[in-house]
């Protein structure tokens, strides 16, 4: 009786606090959140609380402080500690907790009461337990729907919006264990598993409950992951036995026709941390202006993509998307909600643009820069080996667009093709060449140097070109619905720098590393693109490789489900020994790219983030003295390993996260909390 008596004061007193106003039923009772104004201590947050410069959302303005903690605390409500703030200064000695992070049942409380009830009712019933996708398709859930079954499995890897719309479901399923897929995906699968799900997710809608989750992570030592889209070559937002912030329900937009942040003034948009570039660019066309997004339509803008770096079909003329940022709200790993710009927590900002995802925080909004509308032209174009085309024909006509790749940059130009030879032709696929502030017969001049070389060689090229009054009209009509959840592949990346292309040596060079992976069975999807505009770059942590790329290409290797493990096992170790080595040895000194790369990137920090790391692992360090968050590759990744591999070598998300060199079934001493 004292318990349920308890849970209805707090349901109570937390509903109005955190900021939900709505009817809930506990012990048989309708209670009111709007009953909970007890005292003014549980007045609403004030929402100047935060230095920022732009409005708070209204979820933004419903935060735990150490006052809700206080009236919480009073009330006696079972192991409120665990949702206490922390102090990175005091931060606890690692060995006290153990070496691993705590999995599911090593705690009395993770999962139970203190999850299953008082987290959820803090959550204001936010808290989902794990149910993998495609259960639907097995009975180990108890929800097999055999109409539904179909529906997912037929929209599988085409439709990447039905995973984005579900809490846990990933594209990089390869590294999470393909424990439960459609009969299509992975068809000896006899079950379905969570594997590296997460064991719950929280809904997030408020800050609050962003902290709580931080908190109560941060005092189990939880493995705290984050998913916005769950878009990612890398896993990086799973991890067996973990809670998950699901942020993807944050859809707030807010347009500023006059902002004012440090030296800027002009149109900006504040987009919460779920918004994605298909909302994002919609809202921005809405008032005739543009902003520096994704290709991919249902990319999470203000998540991981921006975090990473985020290259655009307008970076060549604008830069990066993390350049466009004026300022962030970002709840960090000590539960506090901070503002993050040029002169608030100025070292945070700069490592917020570029230095990654699920390192520092978890952002909840930012504000960005919007650029008047532009005409964009693009064009279009397929060559293929056959009856009509040789393959040395093939290789002359790609090697008189290559040359040019400088050129196109420099004219703000962007372009993604794909090469391949798996059907037994060789086939190159240019969908599309992208230019931006450029008219149809601007782009026809440019490109006549390279059509009149492909004349010369015999080939009768006939490109298809589209003019357009506005950049959304473009992208949206050129850039497919990208694809999703296969395991049957892996992906590397590379950034190759401009220096290449003024030294005839290292441009056959590179030439030749490009045709190696097409040559010997891969794929090569790329990107003619750069980074470094005519009017310049802020400071902040983009990997600096990227400011002297023209091309950013992505090579991939595929199997078949039929192949033994063991020859997929030589077939993976390919991407990373034979044509990343490859790639790597013709570019000296250049990067990759964080958030299309390989899994098992040699020396990631160098690529990723060149000299800029240490200063980012420094602050990581201050930050987040705990390792609330980590991810595969994140900046600190290092310090830990995963006690399991895919393939020998591949780190599997399906296994438990320990300190490295430390050994999992020694767990050490730690704090056994009661529920």
């Amino acid at each position: 009786m004292y318990f349920n008596t308890l849970l209805r004061v707090c349901y109570v007193l937390v509903f109005s606090q955190l900021g939900f106003a709505q009817t809930i039923v506990v012990g048989g009772q309708v209670i009111n959140a709007d009953e909970s104004t007890i005292s003014p201590a549980f007045a609403p947050v004030d929402a100047s609380s935060s230095n920022a410069t732009a409005d708070l959302f209204l979820g933004e303005t419903h935060q735990l402080t150490d006052a809700v903690l206080a009236n919480l605390t009073n009330l006696g409500l079972t192991n409120i500690v665990l949702f206490g703030f922390a102090d990175p200064a005091t931060a606890p000695n690692q060995s006290i907790i153990g070496p691993c992070k705590t999995f599911p049942g090593e705690f009395v409380v993770f999962p139970g009461r203190i999850t299953n009830r008082v987290f959820d009712l803090l959550l204001g019933g936010s808290l989902i337990q794990t149910k993998p996708f495609a259960s639907p398709c097995y009975s180990d859930y108890g929800n097999q729907d055999a109409a539904k079954c179909a529906e997912i499995t037929s929209h599988w890897s085409d439709n990447s919006y039905i995973h984005t719309n579900d809490p846990t479901s990933i594209n990089a399923i390869l590294f999470e264990g393909t424990s439960c897929v459609p009969h299509t995906v992975n068809p000896f699968a006899l079950n379905c598993t969570i594997g590296a799900y997460p064991t719950m997710s929280v809904n997030v809608t408020t800050v609050a409950q962003i902290q709580l989750a931080i908190n109560l992570a941060r005092s189990l030592n939880l493995r705290l992951v984050i998913k916005n889209t769950g878009h990612d070559y890398s896993a990086k937002s799973t991890g067996a036995g973990a809670l998950s912030l699901w942020t993807h329900n944050m859809k707030d937009i807010q347009y500023y026709e006059s902002y004012e942040e440090g030296s800027y003034r002009g149109p900006a948009f504040k987009m919460a941390a779920g918004v994605q570039v298909f909302e994002a660019y919609e809202a921005a066309h809405n008032y005739n202006l543009t902003i520096v997004g994704a290709e991919g339509k249902t990319v999470g803008l203000t998540g991981g993509y921006i975090l990473g770096g985020g290259h655009s079909p307008l970076s060549s003329l604008y830069g990066m998307a993390a350049d466009q940022v004026l300022s962030m709200e970002i709840v960090t790993a000590d539960g506090r909600f901070f503002t993050a710009s040029e002169t608030s927590n100025p070292d945070l900002f700069w490592a917020l643009r570029g230095g990654g995802g699920s390192t520092y925080g978890v952002v909840t909004s930012m504000v960005i820069k919007a650029f008047p509308e532009i005409t964009v032209s693009t064009m279009t174009f397929s060559l293929s080996t056959g009856e009509n085309v040789s393959m040395g024909q093939f290789w002359k006509a790609f090697r008189a667009y290559f040359e040019g790749f400088v050129n196109y940059t420099d004219a703000g130009n962007y372009a993604h093709f794909d090469l391949n030879a798996t059907s037994g032709n060789y086939v190159w696929n240019m969908a599309p060449w992208f230019a931006p502030n450029m008219s149809k017969s601007e782009l026809e001049v440019l490109a006549d140097p390279f059509f009149k070389a492909i004349g010369s060689i015999g080939i009768d090229l006939k490109p298809v070109y589209q003019e357009y009054t506005n950049f959304y009209d473009a992208w949206n009509t050129s850039f497919p619905l990208e694809l999703w959840g296969s395991n049957l592949a892996r992906y590397g990346s590379r950034l190759f720098p401009r220096e290449n292309w003024k030294d005839s040596t290292k441009l056959s060079s590179t030439f030749e590393a490009i045709r190696h992976v097409i040559d010997n069975g891969g794929v090569v999807s790329a990107y003619n693109v750069a980074a470094a505009p005519k009017s310049g770059y802020p400071d902040n942590a983009v990997n600096p490789a990227w400011r002297e790329t023209v091309l950013h290409a992505i090579d991939i290797v595929a199997w078949t489900q039929d192949m033994y493990t063991e020859l997929i096992t030589i077939w993976s170790n390919v991407l990373t020994s034979d044509w990343g080595s490859l790639w790597r040895s013709v570019s000296p000194g250049s990067g990759a790219y964080l958030s299309e790369s390989d899994y098992i990137e040699p020396d990631f920090q160098q690529s990723f983030w060149g000299n800029k790391y240490d200063r980012l692992y420094e602050l990581k360090k201050k930050l987040d003295p705990w390792d609330v968050f980590y991810a595969q590759n994140a900046v600190g990744s290092e310090d830990w390993e995963m006690s399991d591999w895919i393939f020998g070598n591949l780190p599997s998300q399906n296994s438990r996260l320990c300190r490295k060199g430390t050994n999992p079934s020694q767990q050490g001493a730690m704090r056994m909390v009661h529920g």
